[in-house]
């Protein structure tokens, strides 16, 4: 194990649901590996083979002590914060049994609904939520570049949003996209949605000014990409991302869920303020 932390250091107590998927195994290396969190449970779905497996022997490091369990109601007791990169119907439901049991969550699900949404936005008045559509550090400084750049020009540039991921995700354009369009539209002064072009087919006519395109990619096993354009008269301002490998995403999360527990006021809270970047 690598979380030899101090005896007098309080380890944060983390839960991780879909441990038995990819990024369920990335996060539960991601807690051992830092310093400040234990992994007290391991939640994956009813039915599953994987039930009862030591966490540890899973993901091929030393035993934890800690079996994967198929009922987040009967592990949460044991933990601090929950950790929940699943799907939006399930993570609406992880949601309302940690406002119940007063238990800090870190969320990754992309494509959360509006009715999702408002139901995050309630429990985040109870407890403390992190919820990002993208947890690496290099994505959120990135950020900060894009609403220096969206401001200094303003809507003298077009701006596209242009993002790449695996053939198996499932929703587009990703969270980080929209997190990157958002960026640019609210340091404009814009409504994403009301600004929003996603690809473009046909006899589209002429762009409109301060119109905002986004577009995705999908293929391979590409891990994450994301470019942002700022194209003006006579020069071009690129930003771009590109994740290595996920154990990025996965350290990053964890790194909130310490950050969470350590919060003394419940609300909703995203990347940029674990990091301090606001």
């Amino acid at each position: 194990m690598t979380n030899g932390a101090n005896s007098s250091t309080k380890l944060t107590k983390i839960g991780v649901i879909g441990a038995g998927g990819r990024m369920g195994r990335m996060l539960i290396e991601a807690v051992n590996d830092n310093p400040n969190s234990k992994l007290t449970a391991a939640i994956e779905r009813a039915g599953s083979s994987l039930i009862g497996v030591d966490a540890g022997e899973l993901v091929g490091i030393s035993v934890l002590g800690v079996a994967l369990s198929d009922d987040l109601e009967k592990v949460i007791a044991d933990i601090d914060v929950l950790i929940d990169f699943s799907l939006p119907d399930a993570t609406a439901h992880n949601v309302q049994l940690c406002a119940k049991h007063n238990t800090a969550m870190v969320i990754g699900t992309t494509g959360l609904n509006e009715t999702q949404e408002q139901q995050l936005n309630d429990a985040s008045e109870q407890i403390t939520i992190v919820y990002a559509g993208n947890y690496s550090t290099g994505v959120n400084v990135s950020l900060k570049l894009i609403e220096m750049a969206a401001k200094a020009f303003g809507e003298t540039a077009d701006i596209e949003v242009i993002e790449a991921h695996h053939k198996h995700k499932i929703d587009a354009p990703s969270g980080t996209a929209y997190m990157m369009a958002d960026a640019a539209a609210t340091a404009r002064g814009q409504n994403l949605k009301e600004v929003a072009i996603y690809g473009r087919e046909g006899q589209t006519g002429e762009r409109q000014q301060g119109s905002i395109g986004i577009h995705a990619i999908r293929g391979g096993e590409i891990v994450g990409e994301h470019t942002v354009m700022f194209i003006a008269d006579g020069e071009i301002v690129e930003i771009t991302h590109k994740a290595q490998n996920r154990m990025t995403f996965a350290s990053g999360a964890v790194r909130a869920a310490v950050w969470a527990v350590e919060q003394s006021d419940a609300g909703r809270y995203d990347m940029q303020d674990v990091l301090g970047l606001k």
